[in-house]
């Protein structure tokens, strides 16, 4: 099992609006990094694509609520994950942080852990840009 967690943001949004953009899979292409990213495929609920130099990536939205949104694999993927955003409202601000739990062995996860690393606080901080 690899535990890999984003740094932390404070974005200037309630919870439910973040909830909202975040529930439809369609929008986590707006977070992505385009030089990172390639082959997107997306419905309100699953999305598809390619992380360069790493692995083509499937995944499906379990639940979403005002507090988080989660998602499972989905298809042929290299290892079985689950990434939750938490998402706690703070007054008028609400903090977001992306947590990844993926069955993986420990040789995947030495090759992975700082590429996803990097990859998650990548999309937080677009999510704070787009909606701060």
């Amino acid at each position: 099992m690899a535990k890999i967690e984003s740094k932390e943001v404070t974005i200037n949004e309630k919870s439910s609006t973040l909830s909202k953009f975040l529930g439809n899979l369609n929008n986590l292409q707006k977070l992505m990094p385009e030089d990172k990213i390639s082959d997107w495929e997306s419905d309100e609920d699953s999305c598809r694509f390619q992380i360069k130099g790493l692995a083509k990536i499937g995944m499906r939205k379990t639940s979403a609520d005002s507090s988080k949104v989660i998602m499972e694999s989905e298809g042929k993927n290299p290892f079985d994950f689950t990434l939750t955003i938490n998402l706690d409202e703070k007054g008028d601000d609400t903090t977001a942080k992306i947590l990844f739990d993926g069955k993986m062995n420990p040789f995947m996860k030495a090759m992975v852990e700082k590429p996803l690393t990097n990859f998650f606080n990548m999309l937080v901080d677009k999510l704070a840009s787009s909606h701060g």
